[in-house]
């Protein structure tokens, strides 16, 4: 896994993914703005959004991160696309 960093914005790499992540400043409150580099896909996460996150019980966490649960079954796509 790598990551890169310039000054607001970074890069993190594996064989499995790589997501550009920076800051964003142009909302109500300060969030992280992830992008799937692969697919385009972006999804913007406040402080309240990553703290749920750190809180999650380990086996539902890992139940996210299966990719076979709707990443490849087009069930992740966008409303209305």
């Amino acid at each position: 896994m790598t990551i890169e960093f310039g000054d607001s914005e970074g890069v993190v790499v594996s064989e499995f993914g790589e997501v550009s992540v920076r800051f964003d400043t142009d909302g109500n409150s300060p969030r992280l703005r992830l992008e799937d580099l692969h697919s385009g896909r972006v999804r913007y996460l406040d402080a309240l959004e990553l703290e749920t996150i750190i809180w999650l019980p380990e086996e539902r966490l890992t139940a996210l991160l299966d990719p076979s649960h709707s990443r490849w079954r087009g069930e992740a796509q966008e409303p209305g696309s």
